[in-house]
């Protein structure tokens, strides 16, 4: 069997169960294993004859995707802002979603020198990555998974970083941070009401619960994490969330209430309030 057909019976069986994208991921998975990319597959895709242990890893990785094993995890690799992150089992995929907190992030940094920002829940590190990349910012990221930790420390490496990496509790570290000693806290907490982790996709049924499940209503870590963490921030210092879909209005509130102000929206792609972020106005 050559690779071009190898590709093309993959690209069938995802078809053919209902997969959205499936000559894309049939694309990734050929590529994963044979290494030929789609101008390859093109000039060389029925000159090279696939060797049977390559079919049978590529059997096996469709076998998976067809148990809504995320492509991510699948792929062991992923980008996020033209930024290669190691994924797997244990850690947040990184999501077109997170772009719109980290702009916001990056526009509010831009006329600051040489900022100090902390990453609370940082997962794979996506978000950190970009502020130290596209900022210019000094960046600790926090992350209480020992799995995910593994995986951020690994893709510290990977990009050359000097990120630093702290494996603890927010609700615990923030002892350790000085106060007034931080420009920006950002931060992609778990916000899915307890009640709606059992319907979401299949996909994300892989993926770990604690960096999803942000209690009975969706809002336990932003209502922790304002009033534990602001004394942090140096005045004029910022705080800004990831949003679930209609979480806006309480999270504003939530700020408000402790103190920051100019408070301001980000929509993505969707209309959805994605993301916010406010300056502390008094210290």
């Amino acid at each position: 069997m050559t690779v071009g057909e190898a590709y093309r019976k993959t690209k069938d069986i995802l078809t053919e169960a209902g997969f959205e994208a499936p000559a894309f991921e049939a694309l990734c998975l050929t590529e994963k294993v044979f290494g030929f990319n789609r101008l390859a597959l093109i000039t060389k895709g029925e000159e090279t004859v696939a060797s049977e242990e390559k079919l049978a890893v590529l059997a096996e990785l469709t076998e998976k995707r067809l148990n809504h094993e995320p492509l991510q995890y699948l792929l062991g690799k992923w980008s996020f802002m033209g930024i290669d992150l190691l994924v797997g089992e244990g850690v947040l995929v990184p999501r077109d979603d997170t772009e719109v907190v980290t702009s916001l992030c990056i526009d509010y940094l831009s006329c600051k020198e040489s900022p100090n920002v902390i990453d609370l829940c940082a997962g794979s590190g996506a978000i950190s990555l970009a502020l130290e990349k596209y900022a210019n910012c000094k960046v600790t990221a926090v992350e209480l998974s020992d799995k995910a930790f593994s995986y951020l420390t690994q893709n510290i490496k990977l990009n050359n970083s000097a990120v630093n990496a702290l494996n603890g509790d927010i609700f615990e570290c923030h002892k350790d941070i000085a106060d007034n000693s931080l420009d920006l806290i950002v931060s992609n907490p778990p916000y899915i009401k307890t009640a709606d982790i059992a319907s979401l996709q299949k996909e994300v049924q892989h993926e770990p619960a604690m960096a999803l499940d942000g209690g009975e209503s969706g809002l336990d870590f932003y209502r922790r994490i304002v009033p534990l963490w602001k004394s942090k921030l140096k005045a004029g210092g910022a705080l800004a969330f990831e949003l679930g879909e209609g979480q806006y209005d309480e999270v504003s509130r939530i700020l408000a209430d402790n103190g920051f102000g100019g408070i301001t929206e980000s929509i993505d792609f969707g209309g959805i309030q994605r993301a916010i972020i406010g300056t502390l106005l008094q210290k």
